[in-house]
């Protein structure tokens, strides 16, 4: 019975959004599609990132995390902060001068073709994989609790859910998932409001005791400053956090591209700013209804499974919490699904057309048909990834998208760290073979430490692999004609 009230709960969830699909896909174009045609509220598009980047891993898999590692994935959101403010008042004011709708022309610009190319085919491959992860996982939770009643295949979920996130982004993009993220954020807080309510009165806790049970908690710890071999070291996470910023948004074109839909450079930066400082409390609302869980669980003698991932999922869509939460529950991890998913559709949408299949130069419907065939394929490839991901993974899966971060979004950091502050210009046709070795190298390395001397790298390995990058291109600038004769494009105003 549970599975048809969640089936009918996704269902109007969905006639929402393709209600505001159609209110805001009228005179729909390319412009429309890819920036908006800049005319977004930045207070909107803040409120929508909010969803966009919590996604349904951080509805699930976080509250499963305090198991673990108590509460010390706060760190790494303190560090988020810290890098929210760094692409405001660096990255930003590039984008907007040099008006792009693609943020990795500016690569093309900068260095080169190869260059240019190079960034865009890291950030597809490191989207897709990442956003593939993320569906994924909501996928196997309604498979396990929903379908698999109904007798229906893994891979006819996805493709179900897929082609439900297509059918409203494929009209006007961006200008639609600036509004649909809003209303997947609201029901995605609503959502953690109302659960975390349910949990505290199934507990008999009011407020105060709601703060006392999880300061005094076993897994309230959040700083670790004496354990250098520890991934959850507090350097370690801190600036893993920055790093994880600012590549994962402000090297992404996903994230950017919402911000590029803002009016003006004033207030994409006041988007970035609201939108970072709320990063902080919702984490430590999803990791301190992880507390409440596990006291419940224990209180109630309750059996968990062996994955952190499927805690939440337990008591919600099992009953343990009543009907509400089964709700609350579904309308939640949809949201945050779909708000991350459609807005990584139109963004790989967007970076294949621009930057590798060159439509810009087409006339205005050829460049539309082009660009619908290829929103329809990534739909496509879409599904293949998330079919792979399934057949591979065995770990927790925030800490896969962290993991494959650090390794595909590396050489994005050096390559953009390397035109941003350094005049050099390398030999633009070797920049594709830095960018493939360094993340290789970094795997080799991290296999040969620890092999060696039982450390394991954790998610300072981004920071590693963008350095590499970084002394591959400083290797490729020397004796180059264009040696010291290019401006740091930063700097030019």
């Amino acid at each position: 019975m549970n599975g048809i009230y969640i089936l009918l709960t996704i269902l109007l969830y969905f006639g929402m959004l393709l209600l505001v699909a159609r209110l805001t896909g009228r005179h729909s174009d390319n412009d429309a599609f890819f920036r908006g045609n800049r005319r977004s509220p930045w207070y909107i598009v803040s409120f929508g990132m909010i969803g966009a980047s919590l996604s349904g891993v951080t509805f699930v898999s976080v509250p499963g995390m305090v198991r673990g590692i108590d509460m010390t994935y706060m760190q790494t959101c303190f560090g988020f902060f810290i890098g929210y403010l760094i692409i405001a008042h660096v990255l930003l004011p590039l984008y907007y001068r040099l008006n792009l709708t693609s943020i990795y022309t500016y690569l093309g610009d900068r260095i080169g073709k190869h260059a240019y190319k190079t960034g865009a085919s890291f950030f597809l491959l490191s989207k897709i994989i990442g956003a593939a992860a993320r569906l994924y996982l909501v996928c196997l939770i309604l498979q396990h609790y929903v379908f698999d009643a109904f007798h229906i295949p893994f891979a006819a979920t996805v493709i179900g859910i897929v082609l439900l996130i297509w059918l409203y982004t494929r009209r006007s993009g961006i200008r639609t998932i600036v509004w649909t993220d809003s209303l997947q954020t609201l029901c995605l807080l609503l959502a953690l409001g109302l659960i975390l309510y349910e949990v505290s009165g199934q507990l008999n806790l009011d407020f105060p005791g709601l703060v006392h049970a999880i300061r005094e908690n076993e897994h309230s710890r959040i700083f670790v400053f004496d354990d250098w071999h520890s991934k959850q070291n507090f350097f370690k996470q801190f600036f893993s956090g920055i790093f994880i910023t600012i590549v994962m948004t402000g090297l992404d074109q996903d994230m950017m591209q919402k911000n590029l839909s803002c009016k003006n450079l004033h207030e994409a930066q006041k988007n970035m700013y609201c939108y970072g400082i709320s990063f902080v409390p919702v984490n430590f609302l999803f990791l301190s209804l992880g507390i409440l869980l596990l006291l419940f669980a224990s209180q109630l003698n309750i059996p968990l499974p062996a994955a952190g991932d499927e805690i939440l999922p337990l008591f919600a869509a099992e009953g343990h919490l009543g009907f509400a939460v089964l709700i609350f529950f579904t309308i939640g991890i949809i949201a945050a699904a779909f708000s991350s998913a459609d807005s990584a559709l139109t963004a790989l949408t967007t970076s294949f057309c621009i930057d590798i299949a060159g439509i810009s130069h087409l006339s205005g419907k050829e460049a539309e048909r082009r660009r619908k065939l290829v929103h329809f394929c990534i739909s496509v490839l879409f599904i293949g990834f998330i079919l792979l991901f399934k057949a591979v993974n065995n770990k927790s899966v925030i800490d896969a998208i962290y993991t494959i971060a650090s390794y595909t979004y590396g050489p994005l950091l050096g390559l953009f760290a390397f035109g941003l502050f350094t005049p050099m210009r390398p030999r633009d046709r070797f920049v594709p073979y830095i960018a493939i070795a360094s993340p290789l190298l970094c795997y080799a390395i991290d296999r040969l430490v620890f092999t060696s001397t039982g450390y394991q790298f954790g998610y300072e390995m981004l920071m590693f692999n963008g350095f590499l990058t970084f002394m591959g291109l400083t290797c490729l600038s020397i004796k180059t004609k264009n040696y010291g004769n290019t401006q740091c494009r930063i700097c030019s105003k």
